[in-house]
């Protein structure tokens, strides 16, 4: 299927053309077909107590690249399956390349750079001052956002539902990450145009840490970490 350019740009984080903002204390972008459905769950979720808000929303290529290449470099912390610190320093670049992938996106193919994806949180279960970390922890059992995730179980579950959990059961790739929504509509417009062959010759002309580790497992890496749905590319 032949991208065209515009959407080419969406999808790697080239642009902000299609997105609008969403005011939560702090600006926030989505992609305008968002706004509304993201408008009516948190109005449904704010009937039965929960004040759903966004922890991260969009995110350009230049953010992201800013993200892997400061874990690559070791500026920022790498995490294991269970979110503990790994000396990066002493791991190989292969094993660093997937212990990387686990929580974050290679440049150019993450989710937030479409607007359809949001992190989100429950502002009425902690203080005003509180670090939101984006862990299992807080999402599961007796963590703070524990019930607004609850309620979401069922919410997500309902036949009109248009949003949904990308990244729900451990399939070797993704961590599971229960925070995480994704627009369903629009999500799976993009999800559909992605070009494994495409985005790895792209990826290869940018300045992305580990690109050469990332060109000999692409084909692995598309499939795992890339791709939500597995005829996405159909």
């Amino acid at each position: 299927q032949k991208v065209i350019e515009e959407d080419w740009r969406v999808l790697t984080g080239q642009t902000s053309a299609a997105l609008v903002p969403v005011e939560h204390g702090e600006s926030f972008l989505v992609h305008k077909d968002v706004l509304s459905p993201w408008t009516d769950l948190v109005a449904r979720a704010l009937d039965v107590g929960f004040s759903l808000r966004i922890a991260s929303a969009w995110r350009g290529f230049d953010r992201q690249q800013l993200i892997w290449n400061g874990k690559a470099s070791g500026q920022r912390p790498v995490l294991d399956a269970c979110g503990n610190p790994l000396d990066a320093c002493s791991m190989s670049e292969d094993a660093l390349l997937f212990a990387m992938l686990r929580w974050s996106a290679i440049p150019g193919c993450s989710r937030h750079h479409w607007g359809t994806d949001l992190d989100v949180f429950d502002a009425a279960a902690v203080a005003q001052d509180y670090s939101v970390q984006l862990t299992t922890a807080e999402c599961t059992d007796c963590g703070p956002f524990a019930a607004l995730h609850d309620w979401l179980d069922a919410v997500l579950r309902e036949e009109s539902a248009v949003f949904f959990r990308p990244y729900t059961a451990d399939r070797g790739g993704i961590a599971p990450e229960r925070w995480h929504l994704s627009c369903r509509p629009v999500a799976e417009r993009y999800e559909k145009l992605l070009d494994e062959a495409r985005l790895i010759d792209w990826i290869m002309a940018q300045d992305i840490a580990l690109k050469d580790r990332i060109y000999v497992h692409w084909h692995d890496i598309f499939h795992r970490y890339v791709l939500v749905t597995p005829d996405s590319n159909a």
